[in-house]
């Protein structure tokens, strides 16, 4: 298959899947603006100065603590990065938001009280609300004067959001809806002052409304005891008849799904953003400890071992933050295009979001999966004094957990992905049967077997190339095969999911690395080389075993085997000493004592 070159223009939404990408066209963490890195260090100073000293108190729940924080994080403008001007935000781009939630992502309980302010605690507002809603609520909570939150979970209805049982039912006077209900598993709820609720008016019309705190018929439930972010408020809430005014429906009446899954998908984005953040800290402190920590008498991290798993976190790390802004800034660019158009902002900045849901449902799995990853190989690395609760190590591995559970759970996350392609392949949004028609007719071709390109990272590229053709084979296999029964086939669907994820982060960081080779020379970005070819090297073999995992669950014979004679050869990599260049880049970190790429 050729695999077509791009115009200078954004990729739409899962179409690096069929066309191929320039790293001219690539966003990379090296050209943050200034003002962005001065953003990211008064991020990592307030952690540092207001957070990180007081994470005792912040898990025992203290009473007004978390508030003053948002307040205090609201005073420095950390919650009103993207907001419009008008309702007292700074009105940056959406990859200055996203490093706010990055560089705030390492805190603990306190980053979730923040990211749930800032996301679905405010965005719903921004993006639905009136222009009286929006200048009533806004200001107040881009200030941190109030506190934000969300009521959409209920007892009975997770994934299954639209299952709410909650009712909505206009009064007699048309002047108010009369909610009855519960909602639980509420991040802010026990101490924010305005919700967006989710009911039913009707029986069927789903929709948003916007209750403040004291309004009658309005309770909370007692705070819940988690295993982790002990510090962030979570508690059920009740409304029994209570009266909402009609001006307080926020959407329209029956819409309330849209607020619901386009919130989601920026919260996914962001969700990636806060877990790297914390993968990155976790990591620092893993290095602090191997250089520090002696047995046989010298430091363990002059062990193999402990490099192994050193450098294994910090490949990943890179590799999700290569992924996060590139479409980051796929989203940023797509809200720019939107509102030169005439767009209004929040239609824009919604359909921006939309764009790259794919995406980002790939980055919230990838950087939960990472953040999990990077604490259970800390805890590790540290040993028994890893399971002591004096080690902040023990604080963020309970943490951690619950990141692949909500924003949607990775698994629903990995069905969407896979859904939203197939679903923008029929309706010709994407086109995905062009390219796939084309990898199987170069199945039935004899191999090229000429000698490879001479020019820079043109291993790299093939192979990159051969992976999507990987994924379009075996997708294209299962369809062809399953027709409409491939739905109920979760197991492989979540297979090609993993296919895609592994791919589309493995060709961000050799987007982004070729970048730095054009920008700084080879030499300058070495251990940055390293960790793109021991992680192409490793994602060329996830790909084919979650291949053979899906192929194996749909055909079998002569079938099968030709298709997993197709998936070998589109999976091979050259021989590589992942060895060797994960302890080069294990001294690195070691050396300059943190990640340093």
């Amino acid at each position: 298959m050729s695999i077509a070159t791009i115009n200078k223009q954004s990729l739409k939404g899962g179409e690096w899947l069929i066309k191929e990408s320039l790293p001219a066209e690539t966003f990379i963490p090296e050209e943050f603006t200034e003002e962005q890195q001065m953003i990211r260090s008064m991020c990592t100073q307030f952690l540092e100065t207001e957070v990180f000293p007081i994470v005792e108190r912040i898990d025992s729940l203290e009473q007004g603590l978390m508030p003053s924080l948002v307040q205090k994080t609201g005073e420095l403008g950390l919650l009103s990065t993207s907001i419009p001007e008008e309702y007292g935000g700074l009105g940056k781009d959406f990859v200055t938001s996203t490093i706010v939630n990055e560089y705030l992502g390492p805190g603990n309980s306190y980053s979730v009280a923040i990211a749930a302010h800032t996301g679905i605690g405010t965005l719903p507002i921004l993006y639905f609300g009136t222009e009286q809603q929006k200048s009533t609520y806004l200001p107040k909570l881009v200030s941190g004067e109030w506190a934000g939150a969300y009521g959409l979970t209920e007892p009975n209805s997770g994934s299954d959001a639209l299952g709410a049982k909650t009712t909505a039912t206009l009064s007699a006077d048309g002047k108010q809806y009369i909610l009855n209900g519960q909602k639980c598993w509420i991040t802010n709820g026990g101490f924010a002052h305005v919700y967006t609720i989710f009911a039913k008016v009707d029986g069927d019309k789903f929709t948003a409304f916007i209750v403040e705190r004291g309004t009658p018929g309005f309770t909370q439930g007692v705070e819940e005891q988690k295993m982790g972010i002990k510090g962030s408020s979570t508690v059920q809430l009740y409304f029994q008849d209570c009266k909402i005014p009609v001006e307080n429906m926020l959407g329209e009446l029956g819409k309330g799904h849209k607020i619901a899954f386009n919130i989601l998908n920026i919260g996914r984005l962001k969700l990636c953003a806060a877990t790297l953040g914390g993968a990155r800290v976790a990591l620092n402190q893993s290095i602090e400890y191997a250089k520090t920590r002696e047995q046989f008498k010298q430091p363990i991290a002059n062990f193999g071992a402990i490099k192994h798993k050193l450098a294994e976190v910090a490949i990943r790390t890179y590799v999700a933050e290569s992924a996060l802004y590139r479409t980051a800034k796929w989203i940023d660019e797509k809200e720019q295009e939107l509102l030169a158009n005439g767009k209004p902002f929040a239609e824009a900045l919604l359909a921006g979001a939309e764009e790259y849901a794919i995406e980002c449902a790939a980055l919230k799995v990838y950087g939960s999966e990472l953040l999990d990853f990077a604490v259970d190989e800390g805890v590790q690395i540290h040993g028994g004094n890893g399971y002591s609760a004096e080690y902040a190590i023990s604080r963020a591995y309970r943490d951690s957990r619950i990141n692949r559970i909500y924003e949607g759970t990775n698994e629903i996350n990995r069905l969407l992905a896979l859904d939203m392609v197939l679903k923008r392949a029929m309706g010709g949004r994407l086109d995905l049967m062009g390219p796939a028609m084309a990898v199987q007719k170069e199945l039935m071709s004899i191999p090229d077997f000429g000698a490879a390109e001479e020019l820079p990272f043109a291993v790299e590229k093939k192979l990159i190339a051969n992976l999507k053709k990987a994924i379009l084979m075996t997708a294209g296999a299962a369809v062809q095969k399953l027709m409409m029964k491939i739905e109920k086939e979760q197991e492989i669907l979540m297979n090609l999911a993993d296919m895609a994820i592994e791919v589309f982060h493995a060709e961000s960081t050799l987007l982004r690395v070729m970048k730095l080779v054009e920008l700084k020379g080879e030499a300058a970005v070495s251990g940055q080389l390293n960790i793109l070819r021991t992680y192409l090297y490793d994602a060329a073999d996830r790909v084919n075993k979650c291949g053979k995992d899906a192929i194996n669950g749909f055909a079998e014979g002569e079938e099968g085997r030709m298709i997993l004679l197709g998936l070998k050869r589109f999976t091979k990599a050259d021989p590589f000493n992942t060895k060797a260049a994960r302890r080069q880049i294990a001294d690195q970190i070691l050396e300059q004592g943190h990640y340093c790429f």
